[in-house]
């Protein structure tokens, strides 16, 4: 799991094709989080409603996650990080993992080190609920202030619980989750309306603010620091010298795990974890296209270094969403990592 990324522009800059053409592509990075699951043992006929596994198992799952995690990162092995870890949060580690190299000395550093999850509230929906998963909110053992805390959900592949989802964000962009009088959360429907959208609507809505600057999204979504930096991604992206032989285009994609998870807050709102995916096209323009070739950045170059005239980035991420009972939905915090570029 990664503790932090943001999600930057790239730029590039223009050389003849003899000497190449070179791009500048910014760092994104993550950092650590990991376990495999055990399901909750003890069933009971007792009328009191049961969780879908205790906290007893929800503590066991984080723990094992942790401490894999920890390992795998250190050496940078996807394979164990597979073994408890699935969905948006694999993807980006995983390319974590490729981009390493690329990462500056102190950066490489913090990624490697060990942590743990601290003051931990387990969010766990009652057994009649039908979902297959739960989620924990946490502060990393490396920030003792608790600045930012983590919201992670854990499901079910297979037989096993996997972390599926992970933020770390700033802690007032968590808002309070409803829990009833057994201390159970309540999971929401993702593909009921909350106001104008839908949880599952909201990853193809906050995409426009890449595609076209916020145009359609601008008027969906409540403007918050997030959606700010995605409108200046899209303003800056022909900026610099690159802007003179290159035209730079986002388009909406498909996130490569679309499941949204959702939780009822105290509030009447929901708080939903969503999905979400884009690429990122540059492409020289017509005048330059015969004569120059681009040359990959260092992190670009990871997935694939042959120069050419177009350069396509896919980017796999995942945002922490509030939908209030009114008013526009608010993005509190988005992250991205580049998983291929070809």
């Amino acid at each position: 799991m990664s503790r932090s990324t943001t999600k930057r522009s790239p730029r590039h800059h223009l050389v003849a094709i003899a000497a190449g053409i070179t791009t500048a592509l910014t760092l994104t990075a993550c950092g650590p989080d990991s376990t495999t699951a055990a399901e909750d043992p003890n069933p009971t006929t007792s009328s009191t409603p049961q969780g879908l596994l205790s906290e007893a198992a929800a503590k066991k799952i984080v723990d094992t996650f942790q401490s894999v995690n920890n390992r795998a990162n250190a050496v940078r092995d996807a394979k164990l990080l597979g073994t408890v870890e699935a969905g948006q949060v694999y993807e980006r580690n995983a390319a974590d993992y490729k981009l390493f190299k690329t990462w500056p000395a102190k950066e490489q550093k913090t990624y490697t080190k060990a942590f743990t999850y601290e003051d931990r509230e387990y969010l766990i929906p009652p057994a009649s609920s039908g979902v297959s998963w739960f989620a924990v909110t946490s502060r990393s053992s490396d920030d003792p202030k608790g600045n930012r805390r983590s919201l992670t959900v854990f499901d079910k592949v297979g037989n096993t619980y996997k972390m599926v989802m992970s933020l770390w964000t700033d802690t007032k962009s968590i808002p309070k989750i409803d829990t009833d009088k057994h201390g159970f959360v309540s999971p929401v429907d993702p593909a009921k309306k909350v106001g104008a959208l839908a949880p599952n609507e909201i990853a193809a809505v906050y995409e426009d603010f890449f595609e076209t600057g916020g145009k359609t999204a601008s008027q969906k979504l409540a403007p918050t620091p997030t959606t700010k930096t995605s409108v200046q991604i899209y303003k800056d992206r022909n900026d610099g010298d690159a802007g003179t032989w290159s035209t730079t285009q986002f388009f909406a994609a498909d996130p490569a795990h679309p499941k949204v998870y959702a939780l009822r807050l105290e509030d009447g709102g929901v708080l939903a974890i969503v999905p979400m995916a884009h690429t990122e096209e540059q492409m020289l323009k017509p005048a330059y296209m015969g004569s120059f070739l681009i040359t990959p950045s260092t992190r670009e170059a990871v997935f694939d270094s042959t120069r050419r005239t177009v350069i396509t980035n896919e980017y796999q991420g995942q945002g922490i969403v509030e939908l209030p009972r009114t008013g526009k939905p608010l993005a509190h915090d988005l992250e991205y990592q580049l998983v291929d570029s070809r």
